[in-house]
């Protein structure tokens, strides 16, 4: 909860570290450029003093945002108003949970796996070949990645489409039609967050691998003659696996703010490519509405892990009674 707190009273303190008020100024520049949005524009500055009583002093100013923020009410959007921050959010969101967990679940499994096999001594020898291409996968950014299956997959072969979610024009519905459009548009933003993801997994897996081999428990269960699979899963991994439940629990975390630059080259529709028009338009509420949900998912992932923790390692609840 602390946490929680210390990072939405950054999130109120920092744009006013700037001269001026910066959603003050944008309103005004958008009502000198006309166009549709002029006719809002007074109705936004008359909402934006009332909810946020830029009149009063700061840190009565500070107390009205505490308790707009945890009720999740952001104001409105400036970019469409007159929506509410918090429902253009969540307009976004199901999509980059969608892709971003199953493409973290599916690059997380696999690298895990892969990398478990690879320090194992007992795996056959052809499993050697793929520690140079999980070497060269852990350094390539995840956007690269993406330009080039685009280019690749979408600009020279025309096997998948270059960006969007689904068909434009197609309404969206729970038809098999409409999923499978989705599920085939997902494929490329999701084989690059998996492609480049994986050898992270991988070398990290394959280090904790290498250390458990070497431990008395190890020598133990093959003393007792247990079989390989049983030492394998049981005794090695088990006890390999928990610094990648670690990391595993931040990265579903940084699911909710979306792969920023990924979503971006595919044109796709979630919180990342979200916050990426909402930084080009200065669309403050909705920024604020991110960042704090990004900070809600983080340290709920925090907080389920340290929960599972004593359910994965024995040991901790032992230490805890002792």
């Amino acid at each position: 909860m602390l946490t929680i707190w210390g990072a939405a009273t950054l999130n109120f303190l920092i744009p006013r570290l700037a001269p001026g008020d910066p959603v003050q100024s944008r309103l005004i520049t958008m009502s000198e450029s006309g166009g549709y949005l002029q006719s809002g524009i007074k109705q936004m500055v008359k909402a934006y003093d009332k909810q946020f009583g830029l009149d009063q002093p700061l840190w009565l100013q500070y107390l009205r945002y505490l308790e707009n923020t945890f009720t999740f009410n952001f104001g409105y959007s400036l970019s469409n108003y007159p929506a509410k921050a918090l429902n253009v959010i969540l307009v976004a969101l199901p999509w980059t949970i969608g892709l971003l967990l199953v493409a973290t679940l599916l690059a997380f499994v696999l690298g895990t796996l892969a990398g478990a096999l690879l320090a194992w001594r007992k795996s056959p020898r052809w499993l050697g070949l793929l520690f140079a291409p999980m070497l060269t996968l852990s350094s390539v950014p995840y956007y690269l990645l993406g330009l080039i299956l685009v280019y690749v997959l979408a600009e020279v072969i025309h096997v998948f489409p270059l960006n969007g979610a689904y068909t434009t024009g197609s309404t969206p519905a729970l038809t098999p039609q409409y999923v499978g459009d989705v599920l085939y548009h997902s494929i490329l933003p999701g084989a690059s967050i998996v492609l480049a993801s994986l050898g992270g997994w991988a070398l990290t897996m394959r280090g904790m691998m290498v250390t458990t081999e070497g431990e008395d428990f190890m020598l133990f269960a093959e003393s007792r003659g247990l079989k390989d699979r049983v030492i394998f899963i049981w005794y090695a991994m088990r006890n390999a696996i928990l610094p990648q439940f670690t990391s595993l629990a931040l990265s579903l975390g940084f699911i909710a703010s979306g792969a920023l630059l990924v979503e971006i080259i595919f044109g796709y529709p979630g919180v990342g490519y979200l916050l990426y028009r909402s930084v080009q338009g200065s669309d403050y509420f909705v920024i604020y509405g991110i960042v704090f949900i990004l900070v809600l998912a983080i340290a709920g992932a925090t907080l389920i892990l340290d929960l599972t923790y004593p359910l994965l390692d024995p040991r901790i609840r032992a230490r805890e009674r002792s």
